[in-house]
């Protein structure tokens, strides 16, 4: 990113100042008076006038512009690599001996090749510079009253802004209401611990930026709690953007000299650092260090394949006595020129921009390149459940009240809406449910009038709606009509929702111009105590009330006491058992289950609420109040997703907060373990780590993790930590993993991932920026999508790949055999011209291997277990595919070329048929039009061939419902190829018919008979590579995976037969994409 032009105003600039100055920096003022000098609103923010204005009056809010797509570069980098070099190299030297047609045919082909290269690879970039506008920052603004997400870059003066925890801060913010908020601003200050902010303080106006504790920092991240605040500084007037001002960064890796315990650096460390730049920018130059690790293995290749180039033109020089005459030297040319497969880099940048462009569409945004390419290796997915497998739209079911009864919510098929449904009630627990007889004591309810007749319910009600930052209330979206709407987190959403239906909510209890309840401190949630509590003032009593929701272990490991039909009792450890037995009532219904306890008084609290309260000291002797069970239910699609990534030999994992009980029932309903009767079939060893408890599992050491026979496809009540440890435990296993997080905790396990995953909806800032791809749906179906494009992108990377070196092969072999056929001159004869070459590699080539980068996926291709990325691309049938098709083609060439030349030729090899016709070289030039034309030939049905790696080419015809219109059919499924072939046939006639193109340019004749023998050569070739593909298909039916080409129609057997008697189908594999 290359920094804005400072305006001439910001050179006067004072650090804490609004982009418009304010009376004095904005941490010396009160934070009413910022609001007032904004012209803002605290309550329902700018207006979409105002807002528009502010943007076009003060800028986006960014530091710069963005490099952008920059031409010049990109025609730069079509000149500088090595391709294209040893092309310029080869015209050189066609140009110093005069070889002006063979010179003049390099010249335009460069051209053309630089012409075309340039404008693919600025589409290229154009479309995935488009791309980054997906993934970039957004943030929740009040606008018109309303809370609206929006880009970063649009944030203006005078927003407020709601702030949480994992969100990156989006410009400098005064603070005006905090709970318990605190900020890393490590980035700008160095500080490595979590500044606790106090908006009600004020500070002098030279407070440094580490000082100020009523103003939080644009780029800096929020750790904990939850903050309201006005913008008063964006882009280059935030305290980040003066720093970014001064600085300009070339974007290059710099290399450090070392030094030693004194400070001083030797000549040799100074010579070392300048060689090792060097060796830095020659590499970029290349295209060694730069771009995918793909693109680089392939710059590495291309490297090698100069060499051999240059090899290879020795070669031919001392063949031929290293005699400089012209047409050795062409020779030599040719040779090198046949060894480069000079479409390769732009066919991958084409392909690779092609499929982050149709990822899109199926709701995953690409931020790292390289993750493209690993996709479709990945052998393990660990999923969180809320929101990806499971639709995150919430609903209460249960609601358990100790003494009093069983609430149940039936009858609804629209979640937020709280007056759609019934409620029933029975006296009895939940673990009674099931009982028989048990039914008939349940009755439906009036809920607005319970309360009234029932203290327990309304102590119960008071947790439930306040100890809930969620907001419901009936109103319009954009003046349509009214509805239902909903603000917050999707569980408390949820139980806000279900108080509402007995007329308690949060917005009529606390709210309102003499609110019943005054809300005084709140402690957030937090994934590691798991629960969060607010401390409320009853404004009749006076009293103050802590009200806490939050797991059931961790709600009852802070309560002594619980409430019983009115009445407060010791929480003993037989009424502990009791909760906890229903609790595991509610879970094995699939319900996701928390406590709610309360205390009142609540005494200690400081009468400076913005100074650090510790929440363990008021978080204790709680009194229980009762359970809620929420049900969240699987998306439609989760469990075919699941089964097809399990067809696809990838396992599942599902790694979720939620109580054990509740994740299996889940983690059955969408096929990650056995159903309830299967498991009863699975093996006791491997049946009791199926599903674990993070206590259980973070307990292991890695020994003993190593041990399992099978590592848990289910892992309950996870943290942080416990994402890691099972990522490592599967590394260690050969495994390759792709994780899903959506917080500010899952960062570090996304960074661990191979492949990390975050969610676009509900996702943090922090997860978004630590993951490789963004779901935009959050919806676990994607990540299929995603693996699905990834598998098909890397099969047909193989396949232009193979097509091109396959050529390569044949050509250069081709020319090597020729030095042994001397004319009779005493130089070597060449079969294949350079200009034929060149025709075929870039005219020939070039589009018809972007046509196989626009393949669609195979029909089996999530039938097969994940590619080896022990290999990469390289694998060890790609390479006996490309000797294979490589010698089949060169026997085909050089067949059809010796049958002209020494079956009908009268003239043998002629006098100086390397430079120029004449009468004698007729036999030479009909060989080198049979040979064209059969190499030709060869070379575009060759693509089609690879279509399928191992299908026949004509499969369509014999199979079952086929037929020659399902053939022809196949052949127009990817038009881009089609008419890249045709196009390519159409034009071999004009090469060899038009006078001057054909004996002068590309140094053949005419051909007519011989056209019998080009039809025989090329069957050859096709027949051999329909046999070859034959004896791939006999071997691989033989020896592949058994459990890849098993009998499929009962998933749940066929994924987990192996658990029950050790044999059958696996579902994992490793790294080397075998069996583990």
């Amino acid at each position: 990113m290359t920094p804005k032009q400072i305006p001439p105003e910001m050179e006067n600039h004072v650090s804490g100042q609004s982009n418009k100055p304010l009376s004095r920096p904005a941490h010396a003022l009160p934070a009413d008076t910022v609001v007032r000098e904004l012209s803002t609103n605290p309550t329902t923010g700018l207006t979409a006038s105002e807002a528009s204005q502010r943007l076009v009056e003060y800028g986006a809010n960014d530091l710069g512009e963005e490099e952008g797509v920059k031409p010049l570069k990109i025609f730069i980098a079509q000149i500088c690599n090595c391709m294209t070099l040893v092309l310029i190299l080869a015209l050189a030297a066609s140009f110093g001996i005069q070889a002006w047609i063979e010179g003049g045919a390099l010249a335009l082909i460069i051209l053309l090749n630089l012409i075309v290269g340039f404008f693919q690879d600025l589409q290229a970039a154009r479309t995935v510079h488009s791309l980054k506008s997906l993934s970039q920052p957004t943030t929740n603004v009040f606008r018109d009253g309303k809370t609206l997400t929006i880009q970063t870059s649009e944030i203006v003066p005078g927003d407020i802004i709601d702030l949480k925890m994992g969100d990156s801060v989006p410009a400098d913010i005064r603070l005006l209401e905090v709970a318990n908020f605190e900020s890393n601003e490590a980035l700008l200050t160095g500080e490595s611990l979590p500044v606790r902010k106090a908006p009600a303080s004020q500070f002098d106006d030279d407070t440094g930026p580490g000082d100020r504790l009523n103003v939080c920092y644009s780029s800096t991240i929020v750790t904990k709690g939850r903050g309201k605040g006005v913008v008063f500084a964006t882009g280059a007037y935030t305290e980040i953007g003066a720093i970014a001002a001064a600085l300009k960064d070339t974007g290059r890796k710099k290399r450090e000299v070392t030094r030693d315990e004194n400070g001083k650096a030797s000549f040799s460390a100074h010579a070392t650092k300048w060689l090792l730049t060097v060796a830095d920018i020659v590499g970029e130059f290349l295209g060694v260090n730069v771009g995918t690790p793909l693109q680089q293995k392939l710059s590495q290749l291309f490297l090698y394949v100069f060499a051999f180039a240059v090899v290879c033109a020795i070669i031919v020089l001392a063949a031929n006595g290293f005699d400089p005459r012209k047409d050795v030297i062409i020779y030599a040319v040719a040779t090198a020129v046949g060894t480069l497969p000079v479409s390769l880099i732009l066919v991958l940048t084409i392909t690779m921009a092609a499929g982050t462009k149709q990822m899109v569409g199926r709701k995953v945004v690409v931020r790292n390149m390289q993750s493209l390419e690993a996709l479709g290796g990945v052998t393990n997915i660990c999923s969180d459940k809320t929101g990806t497998l499971t639709q995150g739209k919430m609903v209460v079911r249960m609601a358990w009240l100790p003494g009093h009864g069983t609430y149940s919510v039936a009858s609804t098929n629209e979640p937020y809406n709280p007056t759609v449904g019934n409620i029933d009630y029975t006296p009895v627990q939940p673990t009674e449910l099931t009982a028989p007889g048990e039914e008939s004591k349940s009755h439906t309810i009036n809920p607005s009038e319970e309360p009234n007749a029932n203290e327990t319910l309304k102590h119960y009600l008071d947790i439930a709606s306040l100890a809930n930052l969620a907001v419901v209330e009936k109103g319009s979206k954009d003046g349509g009509p009214e509805e239902w709407l909903v603000q917050g987190d999707p569980t408390e959403i949820a139980i806000q929702v279900f108080v509402s239906r007995f007329n308690w909510n949060r917005m009529s209890l606390s709210s309102g111009p003499s609110p019943r309840w005054k809300q005084l401190a709140e402690f957030p949630f937090d994934s590691d105590v798991k629960k969060m509590s607010v401390i409320f003032q009853d404004t009749v009593s006076n009293d103050l009330h802590i009200l806490t929701k939050g797991a059931v272990e961790r709600v009852l490991s802070s309560c002594s006491s619980m409430e019983v039909s009115g009445d407060i009792v010791r929480l003993d450890a037989a009424a502990h058992e009791s909760i906890l037995q229903n609790m595991e009532a509610f879970a094995r219904l699939g319900l996701r289950v928390l406590a709610l306890a309360s205390r009142s008084p609540v005494t200690g609290l400081p009468e400076d609420l913005s100074s650090a309260i510790n929440r363990s000291d008021f978080e204790k002797d709680l009194v229980f109040r009762g359970l809620v069970g929420i049900y969240d239910p699987p998306r439609p699609e989760t469990r075919d997703s699941v089964q097809m990534c399990q067809k696809a030999g990838i396992s599942v994992h599902m790694l979720t907060g939620d109580h054990p009980e509740t994740a299996r029932a889940i983690a059955a309903d969408v096929s990650i373990i056995p159903s309830q009767e299967r498991m009863k079939m699975v093996r006791a060893d491997i049946a009791d780590t199926m599903v674990m408890a993070a206590h259980d599992f973070d307990h292991l050491s890695d020994a003993e993790l190593d041990a399992l026979p099978e590592l848990p496809l289910v892992v309950a009540r996870c943290s942080p930590t416990t994402k890691v440890r099972m990522i490592e435990a599967l590394h260690r296993r050969g495994r390759y993993v792709a994780m899903t997080g959506d917080g500010v905790n899952d960062s570090p396990s996304l960074k661990h991932a191979d492949v990390g995953i975050a969610m676009g909806l509900n996702g943090s800032d922090v997860a978004k920026e630590s993951s490789d791809i963004i779901l935009t749906d959050d919806n676990f179906a994607s990540i299929l999508n995603a693996i699905e494009e990834g598998r098909r992108i890397f099969d047909n990377i193989q396949k232009f790949i193979l097509h091109v070196l396959a050529a390569n092969f044949a050509f250069v072999i081709c020319l090597l055999v020729g030095l042994a056929f001397k004319d009779g001159n005493g130089v070597s004869v060449f079969f294949i011209t350079p200009v034929e070459i060149i025709w075929m590699l870039l005219v020939a080539g070039a589009f018809t291997e972007t046509g196989l980068g626009f393949e669609q996926a195979s029909p089996d291709i999530l039938r097969r277990p994940p590619h080896s990325l022990k290999y990469g691309v390289f694998t060890p049938e790609f390479l006996v595919d490309l000797v294979t098709y490589g010698i089949l083609m060169l026997i085909s060439i050089l067949g059809s070329s010796a049958i002209v030349l020494y079956g009908f030729n009268s003239h043998g090899l002629g006098h100086d048929c390397n430079s120029t016709y004449s009468e004698s070289c007729e036999g030479v030039f009909s060989a080198r039009s049979t040979a064209f034309a059969t190499m030709t030939w060869d070379f575009l049905l060759f693509a089609w061939q690879l279509v399928d790696f191992r299908r026949s080419f004509f499969a369509e015809i014999f199979e079952k419902g086929g037929g020659f219109k399902a053939w022809v059919k196949k052949l127009w499924k990817n038009p881009f190829l089609f008419w890249s072939v045709t196009l390519s046939f159409v034009l071999i006639p004009p090469t060899l018919y038009i006078p001057v193109i054909n004996r002068v340019v590309f140094m053949h004749s005419p051909i007519d008979w011989e056209w019998g023998v080009v039809f025989i050569a090329v069957g050859i070739f096709f027949a051999g590579a329909e046999s070859y593909k034959w004896a791939k298909r006999v071997y691989f039916r033989q020896n592949v995976a058994k459990e890849f080409r098993k009998d499929i129609s009962d998933v749940e057997l066929y994924v987990f037969g192996r658990y029950m008697d050790g044999s059958g189908s696996s579902s994992e594999s490793g790294h080397d994409g075998k069996k583990c």
